[in-house]
């Protein structure tokens, strides 16, 4: 089975917070939180699928998005690679554009939600990227 490529952001704000949104019914784990972004398309780059993803999902323009980590994750109905990117500046307010619900959240707070599978081991990574942003903005 050939894995589905798929771009997916993490967007931060004030060193804590970051962003998912909640798959709409009728899809695949509809009703999961994830990290916003989407498939990466024949011929296209990651960053220029994250740009597409994020404009469309959640009416936003990337300014700054850094390659983080590609984590491969097997579904029972798919194979994914996931490349993840800190999205650290963009244009505009995200909102979910698709209807999804969309929300800024801590590492505390997302404890309550349910998450897509193959977003456990990013949330256990995560502390370190944000002590990085804390990190950048003090220096």
């Amino acid at each position: 089975m050939k894995a589905v490529r798929v771009a997916a952001a993490i967007l931060t704000r004030s060193g804590k917070e970051f962003l998912l949104t909640q798959r709409p019914a009728g899809k695949v784990y509809a009703g999961y939180w994830e990290f916003p972004g989407g498939k990466i398309e024949a011929g296209e780059t990651e960053q220029a699928a994250l740009a597409r993803e994020l404009e469309e999902e959640l009416g936003i323009v990337v300014e700054r998005a850094t390659p983080w980590q590609i984590v491969h994750f097997t579904y029972p109905h798919a194979e994914v690679e996931l490349h993840f990117f800190h999205v650290s500046a963009w244009l505009g307010e995200p909102y979910g554009r698709e209807g999804q619900n969309c929300g800024w959240q801590t590492l505390e707070s997302c404890q309550e939600l349910l998450l897509l599978p193959a977003n456990h081991g990013i949330l256990k990574a995560l502390p370190v990227l944000l002590n990085d942003e804390i990190s950048s903005a003090l220096s």
